[in-house]
């Protein structure tokens, strides 16, 4: 069995050992998922993914990504596939957080496609490449801008929250417009919630921005001031 294959199997045997079917049921209506929970909450598993990563260390690369979707594409319980998120952001794999990441990525978000997924990915995943690579990764973003789905919207549009001084005002800029139509509550939402964050740095530019476009939905306008 190789390691990758050994960190797989003692991260289901964790999760399945840790649940709670007490508490499974409710954070699976909360999360509105088909996929059921074991019923393990966020510290639990960050404890768990803490040991077990540090105990079953990947050196390939390949091995690495083959372990980040066999607990993603295989998983039977939502947990396995937040663990799988959180093997990607392992501080001992950050050297190989590179632009040819970005497919990988791209597939969390297309089939995972809800917020409890996608924004982590968007934020902690995609912008850091962003902002280390941004030759590569802006031109995606635009493009990901007007793409067909949904969460690839919603990731070109929060991926900056973290941002401040170093946001792309051009690419939130076009990102937003481009979606301005949009009258998904997911799409609305993270507009708003890109701009309350921005807004923490430029709240003129922000202020100035909600002034301009009338046709932002009023979900967003409040999210946008709320601190303003």
């Amino acid at each position: 069995m190789t390691e990758s294959q050994t960190l797989i199997t003692a991260i289901r045997d964790g999760l399945a050992s840790s649940g709670d079917a007490g508490k499974a049921p409710d954070m699976q209506r909360y999360m509105k998922s088909t996929m059921p929970f074991h019923g393990v909450p966020s510290p639990e598993r960050t404890t768990l993914a803490r040991r077990l990563f540090s105990t079953h260390v990947l050196t390939d690369e390949d091995e690495w990504r083959a372990a980040v979707l066999t607990l993603w594409r295989e998983a039977t319980h939502r947990e396995e596939r937040y663990m799988a998120i959180a093997l990607t952001g392992d501080r001992r794999y950050a050297a190989w957080q590179t632009p040819a990441l970005l497919p990988l990525y791209e597939e969390l978000i297309v089939t995972g496609a809800w917020w409890d997924y996608v924004d982590e990915v968007a934020s902690r995943r995609v912008g850091p490449l962003l902002r280390r690579f941004p030759d590569d990764l802006t031109p995606a973003m635009y493009s990901w801008a007007t793409d067909t789905d949904l969460w690839k919207r919603r990731t070109s549009i929060i991926c900056q929250l973290t941002f401040k001084e170093a946001t792309d005002t051009k690419l939130l800029t076009s990102a937003i417009e481009a979606n301005l139509d949009d009258r998904d509550f997911f799409i609305r939402k993270g507009i708003g919630w890109a701009l309350r964050q921005f807004a923490r740095t430029e709240p003129g530019w922000v202020r100035a921005f909600v002034d301009t476009h009338p046709g932002l939905s009023p979900l967003s306008v409040r999210e946008a001031v709320k601190h303003l």
